[in-house]
């Protein structure tokens, strides 16, 4: 359970910054060095750094912050706005809304977890191999999110700035070089998560389970290899065939009591986000997309009555796009989010044992391991009506169709429901799934094109605007909207 808020924010004061910052208020924090900790221990700061930074992929509550819900869960139309389009669903977005979420995971997450691997060390104050191997997984999870929201990162400078040797203008780093680093990374965690090995405490993610903490850095570990196969095929067979070949080595997933995820608590301050803003707030700006729901009512997919609540017995989606003055239309008419997620309780999904079976169907579809690429997807379709307590009706596998390419990633977009920041990379990455033509009444900004990566804060460009600059083009084009990523398939 997520018990630490008010210790969360007592962390970060005293944390320290790693990136630049506007801020003048900041340069204090510069003083107190995160590679030589001696007030916080790891068990303070491993929940703090969890709760942070899942709190953030899966929702948050401050405007403008809403990575996923005025991010990829509107841009890859699971849900829709029905006001306030111009915040994410006509692809426009504040300024603060990119500028904060790259400070968020930066200043709030990240060096939470960097502060443990320092201290956690062999030579750290507070020697602790499972604390070193946690916080490489959680700084690998943060960094993998990172770049492929932006593209080229600080990384191998990043967090340093208040180290012997002070680097406050990172330089940035290739997604190449970034996905090359956090592979390696997470195998090195893997060797020094040691089950049976010295205790940790303040874990809400798996409540010491170090096994479980294994099972996801090499989980993510196929997962980035996966990603990354088009670009670096041999490279990342072999890490796929190293983590496949050897499961006692390298376990993975096997299950849905596996899946990575943050159980939320029963009440406030540590509920969970989507409750906090839609309940607790009582914002009702979102509701089902309209691609979702014909997608689902094609076939006759029960998960539909738990992503969202049908309006007098039907299901009806919003277009996403549509001005303020046609969505609002469609408020009190139109399907709302399921009850599912709206509890206090609902657990934060970071990955789960669905979205690695059909990692592993791409996968063998594409020959990069052994095994059937249909049973794979058959196996994570399953998996997923299982983590939602549903039973796979017994035609649906062959409504659904065989193991495609675009069938998986289809298959895979509707798993992920709730996860709208790696669905919207997995569509940029292969185009999949197929959304259809845009409402003719909706007005989209950035030419019509979907947002392909958020831009650079106004932080860079005040504080480490030469390194910026060598970032920008590290990423092949311009910092907009429309620049593709490394990964790109097509």
């Amino acid at each position: 359970m997520k018990i630490y808020k008010n210790i969360k924010k007592a962390v970060v004061i005293s944390a320290g910054i790693f990136v630049v910052s506007s801020c003048t208020k900041d340069f204090e924090q510069m003083n107190i060095s995160p590679n030589k900790p001696s007030a916080v221990s790891s068990s303070v700061l491993l929940p703090a750094g969890i709760e942070s930074s899942v709190d953030r992929y899966w929702g948050h509550r401050a405007r403008f912050e809403r990575i996923n819900l005025d991010g990829g869960m509107l841009w890859v139309q699971y849900l829709a706005r029905n006001i306030y389009s111009d915040e994410g669903d006509n692809y426009n977005m504040s300024p603060a809304y990119y500028t904060n979420n790259w400070k968020g995971f930066y200043n709030d997450a990240l060096l939470n977890f960097q502060r443990i691997i320092i201290q956690a060390g062999a030579n750290g104050a507070e020697p602790n191999t499972n604390y070193e191997g946690i916080g490489l997984v959680m700084r690998s999870w943060v960094l993998s999110i990172l770049t492929d929201v932006y593209g080229a990162i600080p990384y191998s400078e990043a967090l340093q700035g208040t180290a012997g040797t002070p680097i406050y203008t990172p330089k940035y780093d290739s997604q190449e070089e970034v996905y090359a680093g956090l592979i390696n990374d997470l195998k090195t965690a893997n060797e020094k998560l040691v089950v049976g090995g010295p205790a940790v405490s303040g874990d809400i993610m798996f409540n010491g389970n170090i096994l479980r903490w294994k099972k996801f850095a090499n989980s993510l570990r196929l997962k980035l290899a996966n990603r990354q196969a088009a670009k670096k095929p041999s490279e990342s067979r072999a890490v796929m065939a190293e983590i496949m070949g050897d499961p006692a080595k390298y376990p993975i997933f096997t299950g849905n009591t596996d899946y990575a995820v943050l159980t939320n608590a029963n009440g406030l301050p540590s509920n969970n986000e989507w409750n906090q803003v839609m309940v607790q707030e009582s914002r009702t700006d979102w509701n089902l997309s309209k691609t979702l729901v014909d997608k689902l009512e094609s076939l006759n997919d029960p998960r539909l009555t738990v992503f969202g609540q049908p309006v007098a017995g039907k299901y009806v989606g919003v277009p996403n796009g549509l001005p303020d003055a046609i969505a609002t239309t469609y408020l009190a008419g139109s399907a709302k989010i399921g009850t599912y997620f709206l509890q206090t309780s609902t657990p934060s999904v970071v990955m789960s044992y669905a979205e690695l079976l059909f990692t592993l169907a791409e996968a063998a579809l594409d020959g990069d391991v052994s095994g059937s690429a249909q049973e794979f997807y058959e196996k994570a379709i399953a998996a997923s009506f299982t983590q939602y307590g549903l039973t796979m009706p017994a035609t649906y596998l062959a409504t659904a169709g065989p193991a495609t390419k675009e069938n998986i990633l289809t298959q895979k977009w509707i798993a992920l429901f709730g996860q709208g920041i790696e669905a919207w990379t997995e569509y940029r990455r292969t185009g999949y799934p197929v959304l259809p033509p845009a409402d003719p009444r909706a007005i989209f900004m950035n030419d019509g094109v979907m947002p392909t990566r958020l831009q650079y804060p106004s932080t860079e460009y005040s504080l480490n605007r030469q390194k910026l600059d060598e970032g920008i083009k590290l990423n092949g084009g311009t910092d907009n909207l429309k620049t593709k990523m490394w990964w790109v398939e097509k």
